[in-house]
């Protein structure tokens, strides 16, 4: 089975702190029902659906019947009936599968069994270069025409449109909305073309290659030189040391038209290649096309086998019990300490059977055991900020067990010393039973979810499996397989089997480490080889309380509440409630999204709450906020308590509001808003969790000038927001002087200031919700107002300056940024022309990444964004930002400023607009397609109606415009004076002074 199938299962509850290995996970499911009902079908674009051809035959290369399919070959895993699979006889395999989430999508991928491992010396960077090629020119596609081709298909570059390069593949992704027959013929085709005879010749080289080195530009800096040194030394011996995808600068360069040709006709073959297509179309068809485009490709010149990518290998006196390798320091004075330690093994390909994969599953319990115990290790004031364990098998040249430390001191060798003896704990002594069920419980819980929500699993997710699987050599399961296997294997996870399991985790061939230092003469390697030869007793004071915790134990909030009005908010079959304590709630109970609850609390003032003074804590306080626990439960009670279930109580400090949010299941939603309620009414003030918080906050602004990116996460919304100290980043000396008291103070008013509102949308019993609405919420007692003056502030912008505010780096000489910027506004009535705005934005963006990207190699990725706070009556900007090299810096700007000059002096063209529109409409399309789009939409509508009726216009306001539409709004906006201007250049250097900022004149007769 795919190994992401098994490795998700986190914790309920996302209180761990943030670390290395903490993925998110986002769902895109099925439509409720079609968005055009929601609007006046006059104002509702026509469809471009075409008549659906007839049902054809079925290609003779599908298998089917008793035919064991391509990924199942020596393998007892049960196949997963939805899938079609076919070999034909040029070598090519396919999948396809119908899936409607979202509707009327199909996504395509198409991997190529090449990376970078398969590069010669002087072909460095290639295959990562071949993709930028592909989709330059190719049999059916002009010069540069890829893009907007796909634009006016309805497909988003980037996200819609993409492709990866990785050490052992290259895929190339297409999610095509609304894709008709007509669309989906067509995009079959262009692939194809993309994938058989791209245009390889030396002036698409050469329009290319300074595209991927702006690329490679923008990654480099302290953190790609931690990464580099981390791989040179944890692969050493193997290509994977030397081999990254983004190449050389001198094999880049060096790059010719045969050169690259010959790379493409020794990779880009048949037998090389898999297609994936899931999607909202017949699995025969989608079998159809593969066939249809790709059956009679050949491959050019004879067959070449893969290289080896070798095994990890030691070096001389690294034999024994404890085979300590190479070792590497590094010092970086703008990165925060970091220690990687790996067992390295050798990776072989397996049959992937159902015992294989019992072995995952106990490997992945037992990480997720010592995983437990680090972090409350680490909760309980240890010497590390975090550690956390992970196997991993890394681009089919090691099978490894990381362990990555995160010190909190310079007395790195104590932070490595109490993480290793925690390891060495669980592997001299088995797991209680308690523990084991524990974790099984937290297993169990994700897999049975999945089965749950299998139908609404998005298209896209299913296609990336099968990529998934296919790259790492194994096969794919249905969910009910995978929650099979593992309740199936209950009865052999016992503790000596954990333990067993364990101790493999932790043998391998060789151990290598990287240790990453600000500090010089702090270590060097043969300490760090030294620290990990030394012998470490077992530390068992980590090991936890498993007794569950119930809620039936835990105290009421108050004396329940009433609902004092329950009526239609006006939109499908939503509601508004008020109870009588004047919390108000939307629900919206409906079974689109089976498994499903989303529920999110909006309360307080948000960013406006604070004072001057306060901006410490509002940073601390996304951090440490919820950790510092409710009631009688601190961190490790709340994760006790939720064991099994499928909860969260995430926080968010928006611009305007407060946000608790989860995704819930209906068992479990009565408990879940009661965590929410009881942090409002019985909030604990725990101090390790702001002492944690601390620590990690002022690690993580140690590395805040490492390079451009970083200054601007740290700087950008300070100098946007008028230097107002309120989104200052707190610097060292703010961050030494936070105490626990200070947290309290802050935040004990404003988790009772404000009025609350409840949204709960997805499958659950509304009587029941109404209730425990009621014992929740309702028995909150009154609200503190939202002071006057505070509820009026909205944030400044920058006045008008011909100045350039230059801010400086500590990175590379060649990386710098640029922003400029144009205030717009806010609030609820002009909501319709903050839509009409982003049309305007993404007409900016594409020129941009045409003057910027296409024609000049200056920057890799620009973009321009819109943002609009609903909330407020003014605060809102368009943003156009920009990585590139410092001498272009006034290039960026001059291009910013002419693009701006052109769309106030001339509309856009029909066609232009068309590729920013039709994306949006697809967009929009498909996120209407679940609850949570109508969450966001809806959200403070309970007490702003205005927000209801602005939702029947959103599709039109986003996908109905006209040229002179968006001229009158670069009139407006772009045209009313000078765009806010900054940069951020290396230390040492001068910004290069291009023309003086100057607001983009307005025709005559505006």
């Amino acid at each position: 089975m795919n190994k992401a199938a098994i490795g998700d299962s986190a914790h309920s509850l996302s209180l761990q702190a943030p670390g290395p290995y903490m993925p998110g996970m986002i769902y895109l499911p099925r439509a409720v029902r079609p968005f055009a009902l929601l609007l006046p079908l006059a104002l509702v674009a026509p469809s471009a659906t075409a008549q659906v051809p007839a049902p054809v035959a079925a290609p003779e290369s599908l298998q089917t019947g008793d035919e064991v399919p391509w990924i199942y070959r020596g393998s007892d895993v049960p196949r997963d009936e939805e899938w079609l699979f076919g070999e034909m006889d040029n070598g090519l395999r396919y999948a396809v599968r119908e899936n409607g989430v979202p509707p009327r999508q199909v996504s395509i991928r198409i991997r190529i069994d090449a990376g970078s491992l398969h590069e010669r010396d002087d072909e460095r960077g290639f295959a990562h270069l071949m993709e930028h090629l592909s989709f330059r020119e190719s049999k059916y596609l002009g010069p540069a025409m890829a893009i907007p081709t796909w634009q006016r298909l309805g497909a988003t570059f980037g996200s819609d449109t993409n492709a990866e390069t990785s050490p052992t593949h290259t895929v190339y992704k297409l999610d095509l909305p609304n894709a008709t027959p007509q669309a989906l013929e067509e995009s079959f085709k262009l692939l194809s073309g993309m994938m058989r005879e791209p245009v390889l010749n030396e002036a698409n080289l050469a329009a290319e290659v300074p595209i991927v080195l702006a690329e490679k530009r923008e990654r480099g800096g302290a953190a790609e030189r931690v990464v580099e040194v981390t791989r040179k030394t944890l692969f050493a011996g193997q290509p994977l040391a030397e081999r990254m995808p983004i190449g050389t600068e001198a094999t880049l360069t060096g790059a010719t038209a045969e050169a690259v040709q010959g790379f493409h006709d020794r990779w880009y073959r048949p037998e090389n290649t898999v297609i994936v297509a899931a999607g909202d179309v017949d699995p025969i068809r989608l079998a159809q096309l593969v066939e249809k485009w790709f059956g009679d490709w050949q491959g050019k010149g004879p067959h070449v086998e893969a290289p080896s990518f070798g095994d990890p290998v030691p070096p001389p006196g690294a034999q024994g019990d404890n085979p300590v390798g190479e070792t590497a320091v590094q010092v970086e004075p703008d990165m925060p300490r970091s220690l990687t330690y790996a067992f390295m093994r050798p990776w072989r390909q397996v049959n992937d059977t159902i015992v294989y994969n019992e072995g995952l599953l106990t490997d992945a319990l037992a990480q997720a055991l010592i995983n437990r115990r680090l972090e409350a290790r680490a909760r309980a004031g240890g010497s590390y900020l975090y550690a956390q364990v992970q196997q991993d098998d890394v681009s089919r040249s090691t099978d490894a067990t990381f362990v990555t430390v995160a010190p909190l001191s310079g007395d790195w060798q104590a932070a490595l010393k109490d993480v290793r003896a925690v390891i060495a704990d669980a592997l001299s002594t088995p797991p209680s039973e308690e523990e084991i069920a524990r974790e099984v419980a937290e297993f169990d819980v994700v897999f049975a979810s999945t089965v749950e929500q299998r139908s609404v699993m998005a298209g896209s997710k299913l296609a990336d499996d099968i990529v998934s699987a296919v790259d790492i050599r194994e096969t794919v399961a249905a969910p009910e397989t995978v929650l099979n296997v593992f309740r199936g294997m209950r009865d052999k996870l016992t503790p000596d089997a954990v333990l067993e399991h364990t101790r493999s985790l932790f043998a391998g061939d060789v151990v290598r480490a990287v240790y990453v230092t600000p500090a010089t003469g702090e270590a060097d390697a043969q300490a760090l080889k030294a620290a990990l030869r030394e012998d470490v007793a077992p530390d068992a004071s980590a090991r936890l309380d498993a007794t569950p915790i119930s809620f039936a134990d835990l105290p009421a909030i108050g004396e329940p509440g009433d609902v004092v009005n329950a009526e239609p908010l006006g939109l499908l079959g939503i509601e508004r409630v008020e109870l009588g304590n004047g919390v108000t709630a939307i629900l919206w109970a409906n079974d689109a999204e089976p498994g499903r609850i989303a529920v999110r609390v909006r309360f307080g003032a948000g960013m406006r709450a604070f004072d001057q003074g306060d901006a410490v804590y509002r940073e601390l306080g996304e951090r440490a906020l919820v950790q510092s626990g409710l009631g009688e439960l601190g961190q490790e009670e709340l994760d006790r308590i939720s064991t099994g279930r499928k909860m969260a109580l995430d926080f968010e400090i928006e611009e305007s509001v407060f946000t608790f949010s989860a995704q819930t299941r209906k068992a479990d939603l009565d408990d879940q808003l009661y965590l929410f309620a009881a942090k409002l009414a019985m909030p604990r003030w725990d101090e390790n969790p702001v002492l944690r918080a601390k620590a990690a906050a002022r690690l993580a602004y140690e590395s805040l000038a490492t390079s451009p990116g970083a200054v601007l996460s740290r700087d950008l919304e300070y100098y946007l927001r008028d230097r107002d100290p309120l989104y200052a980043t707190p610097d060292l000396a703010m961050l030494e002087k936070a105490t626990p008291a200070g947290f309290r103070e802050v935040w004990e008013p404003l988790l009772k200031q404000g009025p609350i509102e409840v949204a709960i949308f997805g499958e659950f019993d509304r009587e029941a919700t109404l209730e425990t609405l009621r014992r929740t919420f309702g028995a909150l007692p009154p609200r503190t107002p939202i002071p006057a003056d505070v509820a009026a502030r909205t944030p400044d912008f920058p006045a008008p300056s011909a100045d350039t505010v230059v801010l400086h780096h500590r990175g590379d000489a060649n990386q710098a940024a640029a922003v400029v910027a144009w205030p717009t506004g806010g609030g609820v009535d002009r909501l319709p022309e903050s839509r009409q705005l982003e049309i305007l934005a993404n007409l900016f963006s594409n020129r941009l990444i045409d003057a910027m990207r296409e024609r000049a190699g200056a920057s890799y990725a620009p973009q321009v964004s819109n943002s609009w706070p609903i909330d407020l009556a003014d605060g809102g900007r368009i943003a156009a930002i920009a990585q590139l090299r410092p001498e272009d810096v006034p290039a960026f700007f001059a291009a910013a400023d002419e693009i701006a000059t052109d769309l106030v002096a001339n509309p856009p063209t029909e066609d232009e607009l068309a590729r920013v529109t039709e994306p949006l409409r697809q967009l929009i399309n498909r996120a209407s397609t679940g609850n949570t789009f109508w969450m966001y939409q809806l959200e403070g509508s309970t007490r702003d109606p205005r927000r209801v009726q602005h939702v029947r216009s959103l599709l039109n306001d986003y996908t109905v415009t006209t040229p002179q539409a968006m001229q009158a709004l670069a009139r407006k906006y772009l045209a009313a004076r000078a765009g806010f201007r900054l940069a951020v250049i290396p230390e040492g250097q001068e910004l290069v002074r291009g023309p003086a900022a100057a607001p983009v004149q307005a025709p005559a007769g505006r």
